[in-house]
């Protein structure tokens, strides 16, 4: 069983719009909403793939009820979720049916106590014991330690299951000296945590304070793999377009006569 954490889970909502302007109004064409966070999209991939996959996390709220609903009904998946008091965040995805580029817009997610925390990490620690492998991914919700990742990867480690973290921010620098197996985050994250702008020397860095292997994305640059073996690199033959969380790109219906009226300086 594949373990995916989430802990800011996200309601996704994702609009289709013939193409993205800035400072003007836009018709949508089709919506899609959907359970969302990088663990959860972890964890739909895996799902469609025949993996088993249990996905926990936080959640609350009327959109972290639709998160849960969303896991259950369309990608048949149960979940282990931790409830919290604050409701879950909303990320808004605009995706041009003109280019297929996307531009998302992501809420920071629900204060969380103390006593939140301590109540998942006790979960955590039930479900890891089952665990062949944890997939930590996506950011921290306020409220939440820097160093929660690495307490995880710690608790993980205790019980001998290997870890699987992408992160940014503060808790990128925080979590390698509880040694996670793989780190993963994207180049500008890397560069932003490490003031290293050379993806391979920020990696090295990760690894110096303790990430076993690190794997480095960058976008159309493809992935650069920094592991105690060696380095290696994959590039994509094309760039690839569309919605970065992997959901089918929604399509607007044909364009309608006229526009929405727009207020000035109003932005999409």
């Amino acid at each position: 069983m594949i373990l995916t954490v989430t802990l800011n889970a996200a309601l996704d909502v994702t609009y289709g719009v013939d193409s993205l302007r800035p400072r003007t109004s836009h018709w949508v064409g089709a919506v899609h909403r959907g359970a969302g966070g990088k663990g959860v999209n972890v964890a739909r991939v895996l799902a469609g793939r025949g993996r088993a996959v249990t996905v926990t996390g936080l959640v609350g709220g009327p959109a972290g009820a639709l998160v849960r609903e969303d896991l259950r009904a369309v990608h048949g998946l149960g979940d282990a979720l931790v409830p919290v008091s604050g409701e879950s965040r909303r990320t808004v995805t605009v995706v041009s049916g003109g280019d297929g580029d996307a531009t998302v817009s992501n809420e920071r997610g629900p204060q969380v106590s103390a006593s939140e925390w301590r109540a998942f990490a006790c979960r955590f620690a039930e479900l890891v014991r089952e665990a062949s492998v944890v997939a930590l991914c996506g950011s921290l919700p306020p409220g939440l330690p820097s160093d929660a990742y690495a307490q995880l990867v710690a608790r993980a480690a205790e019980t001998g299951v290997p870890t699987v973290l992408d992160a940014s921010g503060a808790p990128l620098l925080d979590a390698p000296g509880a040694r996670p197996d793989v780190m993963k985050p994207d180049a500008a994250e890397l560069a932003s945590a490490t003031g290293c702008e050379d993806a391979g020397a920020g990696a090295e860095r990760l690894r110096g304070l303790g990430a076993r292997s690190v794997v480095v994305s960058s976008g159309p640059g493809g992935r650069l793999a920094v592991t105690p073996e060696g380095r290696r690199r994959a590039v994509p033959p094309e760039r690839l377009a569309g919605n970065p969380t992997g959901r089918a790109t929604p399509v607007s219906p044909p364009s309608r006569r006229g526009s929405p009226t727009a207020r000035t300086g109003a932005t999409s």
